[in-house]
């Protein structure tokens, strides 16, 4: 009877199954399923949702080297990174492997390393459908491809966001807008005397998170006791600590969550109380600053959503459609509030 299927009886404990498996599960056609497992149109809501419990309860996988000779096209996904670097944009990856494998595809991940001549060659290998069914950069391509826009490519490609050559964000990548909704949080508790402990200047992030931090301060009238120097590690947040006994200064917004701790862990040494006596804010939404106590307020920048969506887009390409924009840079920042910040102290340090 359609619908109806002994899972794991029988001959599916001996042999994967098949698409007709699934189809007689789903009680659907194996078109029906072939053209859900495209992501094609013209599969109904209904019958999606069927399908896609068929394939969970059969652990049903695709023949990849039956794709690979049916539509001669690999079964890889290319993600290109500048330069190979310590700063592997982890959380990224994550997203867009994730969002691959449920696809049915592989990801390579290819650095263009070596002078413009290598990296050219590079991606013009790359760019050939026996080599790649698409490919992701998180670096733009224009320098190494030409005047060629991605649709003139041999395989679809998608360009999503900007790093240079050592995982550095550019452009969109690098916005700062909500160091201003930090400064305005922490105002709306009462502070009013603020510290920066800066990023390295030779990011465009840090740059532009300092420079929103004295904007917004400035805007609300507000004051900067100053911006202390820092390299995205714990030691400079530590040092910067150490300018506050005095100050009068009851909030640090810290420009990453390393550098953050590193205050948390100085004022903690001065005997100084956060967020009693100074509130700590960071950015990133390191997995450590959730453990700390306090736990630490901070940005949260959902890389694997974009990683995912870079991936969702380009198989949107592969299947001939449309594929969706590229979510906004406000999208992918999220204000946490935890118990490192608190209302300014009667008294300050």
């Amino acid at each position: 009877m359609p619908g109806e299927l002994n899972v794991g009886a029988g001959e599916r404990g001996r042999r994967p199954a098949t698409i007709y498996d699934v189809a007689r599960l789903a009680g659907v056609s194996h078109m029906t399923v072939s053209r859900y497992l495209r992501g094609t149109t013209g599969v109904g809501a209904e019958s999606g949702r069927k399908v896609a419990r068929a394939v969970a309860l059969l652990d049903y996988r695709p023949n990849r080297m039956a794709r690979i000779m049916r539509t001669r096209r690999s079964d890889r996904i290319a993600v290109i990174l500048p330069d190979a670097t310590g700063m592997m944009p982890t959380r990224l990856l994550t997203g867009a492997a994730r969002a691959a494998h449920e696809a049915g595809y592989l990801l390579d991940l290819v650095a263009l390393e070596g002078d413009a001549a290598a990296r050219a060659e590079r991606i013009h290998t790359l760019l050939r459908p026996e080599y790649v069914a698409g490919i992701v950069a998180f670096t733009p391509l224009h320098a190494w491809t030409g005047d060629r826009a991605p649709t003139e490519m041999a395989v679809p490609v998608v360009v999503d966001g900007e790093y240079d050559d050592n995982m550095r964000a550019q452009g969109v990548l690098a916005d700062a807008t909500p160091a201003a909704g930090i400064v305005r949080h922490l105002a709306g508790l009462g502070h009013r005397r603020f510290l920066h402990v800066a990023g390295p200047q030779a990011w465009a992030s840090a740059r532009n998170r300092r420079a929103v931090y004295e904007a917004t301060v400035a805007e609300l009238g507000l004051e900067s006791y100053g911006v202390a120097p820092g390299d995205w590690g714990a030691e400079a947040g530590r040092r910067a600590a150490g300018w506050l006994p005095g100050s009068g200064v009851t909030a640090v917004f810290a420009a990453n969550d390393r550098t953050a701790f590193g205050v948390v862990q100085g004022l903690r040494e001065l005997g100084i109380d956060v967020p009693g006596q100074v509130s700590v804010f960071g950015w990133d939404d390191d997995e450590i600053g959730r453990c700390l106590v306090p736990a630490l307020s901070t940005v949260s920048v959902d890389r694997e959503r974009q990683g995912g969506d870079a991936v969702r887009r380009l198989l949107a390409l592969l299947n001939g459609q449309e594929p969706a924009a590229p979510p906004e840079a406000g999208a992918l920042n999220r204000l946490v509030v935890r118990d490192s910040t608190g209302p300014a102290p009667t008294r300050a340090v």
